[in-house]
């Protein structure tokens, strides 16, 4: 400790002794103060150090922070089903059933029981509504005119779709008045919608669907036909139709809106035929020659049709039926197949295909006396669901379809298989080929 020499007394002035004293005091102790070694851990050393650490960071944080992080790919699953086909004896199923549980007058449990957790498990599940819900004060109705019950709307979001696309041929079955209910009910159970419009602003926003990642994906759609039906005069733009540069121009819109991912579903072919026809096979080439698009996926036809890849791109022609109750001798239109992709970040942040997966469907049949129920074909055969031999037809047949124009097959892929493969680089590996689930 250093040591303070004593100064000479001094003699003070009347009058002045107190404060001059005071003063003396005052500048002993200054000097008192300055005369200490600021050694870490004093009082103005203590300070200064809590001014910087507020002001910067710890050397080993910003260390830290400067390291390069690992690359950690965002994912998306997505699952696209097949037309929802609302025959009549589809809902007058629901409504026993509604009678047995007390749910309301249709209870479409039963029908997607089965289902469900394939929906459900995925981060975006798409349907395709091909079909109006009936206006206020119009009676349900099947072929050929269609209004669906209301409570469609709500069944649908309860089973787990998150969006669903909505131009089929079907689309003016109900005039303006089909199109602005069923929208504004799947408004009120928060099912996001494209391709039938309540106004030329809806249209011209796009439709992007984001994921608990912020991964984000858009969904544009085009239907060939209204069956002849015109559009409502002045409101031409209340349906989208199968026009490759109309719907290239609507998945641009959705890219420059952020979409990470767009989709397109096309409705078209020929019905009950398993091949997929000249106008499908054109409008597949252009739209995956887009940059703007990256998969394309189609209704209409009722029976499931084949998988390709053009451009580069999955190219799913037909999805057949998810629900409908058509004639007994159109089995064919009982099956269908529930599409799942597994989409994963690049490192440069595009989005590729790391898992591709078709999961075969079939629907009981109402005229042969059977309560309509959707069934996974796997899940029902392995659990001795559902009538077998039909199960063991539709996944003869689905697969033999599925793989007709020369998609690779691989094995059957266990939870694991969502995990993605990586290149040298760090690229993820593309999907080489398709599984059945």
């Amino acid at each position: 400790m250093s040591q303070i020499t004593p100064k000479p007394r001094l003699r003070l002035p009347r009058g002045s002794g107190l404060a001059f004293i005071c003063a003396l005091i005052l500048s002993c102790v200054l000097m008192v103060i300055y005369a200490l070694p600021l050694a870490p851990g004093g009082p103005i050393d203590a300070l200064s150090q809590s001014d910087q650490s507020a002001a910067s960071p710890q050397s080993s944080d910003s260390q830290t922070q400067d390291k390069p992080q690992p690359f950690k790919p965002r994912t998306l699953s997505v699952v696209m089903s097949g037309d929802l086909l609302w025959h009549s004896g589809l809902w007058d199923s629901a409504a026993q059933v509604a009678y047995e549980t007390g749910r309301g007058p249709y209870d479409f449990s039963v029908l997607f029981g089965p289902i469900r957790s394939t929906i459900e498990s995925a981060d975006l599940a798409i349907c395709h509504e091909e079909v109006p819900l009936a206006p206020e004060g119009v009676e349900p109705s099947g072929y050929p005119v269609f209004a669906a019950p209301q409570e469609v709307a709500a069944a649908i979001a309860e089973t787990g779709w998150d969006l669903c696309t909505t131009s089929s041929n079907h689309s003016l079955d109900q005039g303006f008045g089909g199109i602005e209910t069923t929208l504004r009910k799947f408004d009120e159970v928060g099912i996001l919608h494209t391709g039938t419009f309540r106004s030329p602003e809806e249209r011209s926003t796009p439709t992007i669907y984001t994921s608990q990642e912020g991964v984000r994906i858009g969904v544009v759609s085009g239907t060939y036909s209204t069956n002849g039906i015109p559009l409502p005069e002045g409101q031409e733009w209340s349906v989208a139709f199968l026009d490759v540069e109309d719907m290239i121009s609507r998945a641009q819109a959705a890219r420059e809106a952020g979409a990470d991912i767009v989709l397109a579903a096309v409705h078209g072919g020929e019905e009950y035929v398993a091949e997929p026809n000249a106008q499908q096979l054109e409008v597949a080439e252009a739209l995956t020659a887009s940059d703007a698009i990256d998969l394309v996926y189609g209704h209409h036809v009722h029976v499931v049709q084949p998988w390709s890849i053009v451009n580069g791109k999955w190219v799913v022609y037909g999805l057949g039926n998810m629900v409908a109750t058509p004639p007994f001798e159109y089995r064919r239109s009982h099956e269908g197949v529930t599409a799942r992709f597994v989409f994963t970040q690049s490192p440069e942040g595009g989005f590729v295909v790391t898992r591709a997966q078709y999961i075969p469907t079939l629907i009981d049949s109402y005229w042969a006396g059977e309560r309509p129920v959707l069934r996974p074909v796997l899940a029902a055969l392995a659990s001795g669901e559902g009538v077998t031999s039909d199960l063991e037809i539709a996944r003869i047949v689905t697969h033999d379809t599925v793989f007709s124009l020369g998609v690779p097959e691989v094995p059957a892929l266990g939870p694991e298989g969502d995990v993605p493969s990586f290149d040298a680089q760090g690229e993820p590996i593309p999907a080489a080929g398709l599984e059945e689930g």
